[in-house]
């Protein structure tokens, strides 16, 4: 690990979850290995929560987050707290790779990740579907600490089935020039989206949210915010609305006017 002007040594982590199949039916975590600040914890029969255990990831640390769900198995993944990405000398990065068998399931819905005053942070996924897999994968983006500028994040979201394009989706925060245009960000301090292979029916659109389906059977839900409650409500009616697969004409979608999200106006 290389050393910096503070003597703090440059974090190269990387921790892995798999899961496997009982004789009798049931998810088994067959994996679970741990590199701080990525500490995993087995919460539940298929539930794991990711415990920080260093601060960070901060400006030069390389982590990497590795997800194997075996073909009819269920994976739920959390964390525990929201992540703080601080600054530091270079760009930090995390990357989350994730391979999802036939006729499994998983649910990847971390706490928000808030990107502090001067960082310079990198977050990709790359998604590997098999036929029949299931997904639901949210992630949320804090645009700094309270009463601060955001630092910066260039996010990159890959998602294949079956070795083919599903949704390539790539945005950046931090850039003044973006997050004050109000054909961007606006007055938002909060960004949001949520993948699943659920399939709306319809495009729905709310106060500060839009469900949209894909090409291929799939939804993308995209939100902003004043604060992440906020957010977290708006991304939660997008998942409702697309796992409900709504119609046209239905009451539960809004294309104007009061917003049916609760709380939101």
């Amino acid at each position: 690990m290389p050393a910096r002007a503070d003597g703090r040594r440059a974090m190269r982590a990387c921790a892995a979850v798999a899961t496997s199949l009982a004789a009798d039916g049931r998810t088994v975590v067959s994996r679970l290995a741990s590199a701080p600040p990525l500490t995993l914890r087995q919460t539940g029969p298929h539930t794991v929560h990711l415990v920080s255990t260093a601060a960070g990831p901060l400006g030069g640390d390389r982590l990497a987050l590795d997800l194997d769900v075996a073909p009819r198995t269920t994976l739920e993944l959390g964390s525990v707290a929201a992540t703080l990405v601080l600054p530091g000398e270079g760009v930090s990065e995390l990357l989350v790779t994730a391979r999802v068998g036939a006729g499994a399931t998983l649910r990847f819905a971390p706490e928000p990740t808030v990107l502090a005053a001067g960082c310079d942070h990198r977050l990709l996924v790359r998604l590997a579907l098999e036929a029949d897999a299931n997904v639901l994968w949210r992630e949320e983006l804090v645009f700094g600490r309270h009463g601060e500028a955001p630092g910066r994040c260039h996010a990159r979201f890959d998602a294949t089935r079956d070795g083919l394009p599903l949704l390539r989706q790539e945005f950046t925060v931090g850039d003044p020039e973006l997050d004050t245009s109000p054909a961007v960000y606006g007055p938002a301090r909060c960004a949001g989206t949520t993948f699943l292979t659920a399939a709306a029916k319809e495009a729905a659109v709310a106060e500060g949210v839009a469900v949209l389906p894909l090409a291929a059977p799939g939804t993308l839900v995209s939100a902003l915010a004043a604060d992440a409650v906020q957010l977290r409500a708006r991304l939660e009616w997008g998942e409702r609305t697309a796992m409900a697969a709504p119609r046209l004409g239905d009451d539960s979608v809004a294309y104007g006017g009061e917003s049916p999200v609760p709380g939101i106006q």
